[in-house]
């Protein structure tokens, strides 16, 4: 197939794209800048130039393509509502552009949180509105409805953790707090327990989605169902040799209300669908391989 792929140059992209390339697919990737079009080609895809705000760029790539996926997401959270917002207006004009083919659209979410509960893939919680989680629980519900308009859609709830090297997401994050604060900390007893998937396996479950997945599906690219903060705590503290302590949630910035949630998630159902199973390391395993802890870490975007 000919699959065009949004966020091709990014975190999860750089796992999507060879998985594509690497079964036989052409895959068309999109890019804003010089620097994201160099990556796109050299991860051995097609370069189309444009970003998320581009909607007929990402209307006729669509149109000339088998399928698409749909990872590009902003992360920057001082702007999270426009993100969710052109999220909006991207699935949109994807779902429009295959309306009546029956070809796949794959989107990338989140899983949800459940506290207290695994969240399974047959969880729809409603969030508080105006919140980060509605916007795109909401972004999430409107591609699946996009089955009933002819479109083999489906939606890959990411957990907080997609780890592998190279990783400059919340795990990063965390890691480069503990060198500034000289503390590993977590928030409360440490409890609160975070979903994770190695890159790999969230990279195999997309090809899946777009190979397989029934219209309307919603799957868990989730290989932990529920890492404690503070057995990641635990470990950043011993590789940075530094103390571990409960810390206010306020010190971890915008962090600390997500540190604060219990939200774990399986992956059971998509399983049974579709087959996949996990089979990278997990996340306690990954940080233990030690390239967290070389050279800096910091933020970056999935």
């Amino acid at each position: 197939m000919r699959i065009f792929v949004t966020g091709a140059s990014g975190w999860v992209g750089s796992a999507v794209v060879p998985e594509l390339i690497g079964a036989g697919h052409e895959v068309l990737g999109l890019a804003r800048s010089d620097a994201s079009a160099g990556t796109v080609a050299a991860r051995g895809a097609e370069v189309v130039r444009g970003g998320l705000d581009d909607l007929d760029t990402l209307r006729a790539a669509a149109t000339g393509s088998d399928g698409v996926v749909h990872l590009a997401f902003g992360h920057d959270f001082s702007r999270f509502d426009a993100s969710v917002q052109a999220d909006a207006r991207a699935v949109e004009t994807l779902g429009a552009a295959l309306e009546g083919t029956g070809k796949p659209l794959a989107v990338a979410s989140g899983t949800p949180a459940l506290p207290g509960r695994v969240a399974t893939e047959r969880d729809h919680p409603e969030y508080p509105p105006g919140s980060p989680a509605a916007g795109r629980a909401a972004n999430a519900r409107a591609t699946l409805d996009l089955a009933s308009r002819g479109v083999r859609s489906s939606v890959v709830g990411l957990p907080r953790t997609v780890h592998g090297e190279g990783d400059k997401g919340f795990v990063a994050w965390l890691v480069a707090g503990a060198r500034e604060k000289g503390v590993a900390g977590y928030v409360g007893d440490g409890s609160n327990r975070w979903p994770a998937v190695h890159l790999s396996d969230a990279g195999r479950l997309f090809r899946l989605a777009v190979e397989q997945a029934p219209a309307g599906s919603m799957l868990h690219a989730v290989g932990d169902e529920g890492v404690p903060i503070r057995d990641i705590a635990e470990v950043v503290g011993r590789h940075l040799g530094l103390p571990t302590a409960a810390r206010p949630a306020e010190e971890f910035g915008f962090l600390g209300g997500i540190l604060s949630l219990d939200q774990p998630a399986s992956a059971a159902v998509t399983g049974e669908l579709l087959g996949w199973r996990p089979v990278g390391p997990g996340l306690i395993e990954d940080l233990d391989k030690g390239h967290y802890f070389t050279g800096g870490s910091g933020a970056g975007s999935r």
